[in-house]
């Protein structure tokens, strides 16, 4: 591997996952502060913590687009999404952990090898 890809795939995945952490913030932390009040009012706070995900999100992926396909683009997002939700959804939304997220993490495990693999 190259100097340049590995430099350009630390930079994407730092910054895929500082926005993953805005987005799952953004996506369900209303769920736990803001029940009691209207939908609109957590779209609207929701769409302010969301704007730091793009601000990051979309030079991770201007960046990762130098080297990296599309969809090894996407398939990245999708691990890091993953990466970031677990601890979220379990120490923060205190929700139980289970098995079902390993498997979720084997299939993605399993999209990673077929995009990665080359052509």
């Amino acid at each position: 591997m190259s100097a340049l890809f590995n430099t350009v795939a630390l930079q994407t995945v730092v910054l895929l996952a500082l926005s993953n952490l805005f987005m799952t913030v953004a996506w369900y932390a209303h769920l736990k502060h803001l029940n009691d009040k209207p939908w609109w009012i957590a779209a609207l706070a929701s769409w302010g913590v969301a704007l730091f995900e793009y601000l990051l999100q979309v030079p991770a992926n201007r960046i990762g687009y130098q080297t990296l396909t599309l969809p090894q683009l996407k398939i990245m997002q999708e691990v890091i999404t993953l990466t970031v939700f677990v601890p979220f959804a379990v120490l923060y939304m205190k929700e139980p952990l289970s098995w079902n997220y390993l498997w979720a993490g084997l299939c993605l495990m399993g999209a990673v090898f077929f995009i990665f693999r080359g052509p």
